[in-house]
């Protein structure tokens, strides 16, 4: 892991945020809800997959 994943995080959390704000300032928190539930799953699936890597060094470390 190095610090890139930790950038994208926080530049999908802050786009997120963005347009969140701005749906909802004019009237549209269904879709607000929505942008924010999808960065949610998209930092997630980066996520797994970063702990995915971890799994198989683990497993390749001690021979599994």
């Amino acid at each position: 892991m190095d610090v890139s994943l930790i950038l994208r995080v926080a530049g999908i959390g802050i786009l997120v945020a963005v347009a969140a704000q701005i749906l909802q300032k004019s009237g549209r928190d269904e879709q607000a809800t929505f942008v924010t539930v999808a960065g949610v799953i998209v930092v997630f699936l980066m996520l797994v997959q970063e702990i995915g890597n971890l799994f198989d060094t683990v497993r390749g470390i001690f021979g599994f």
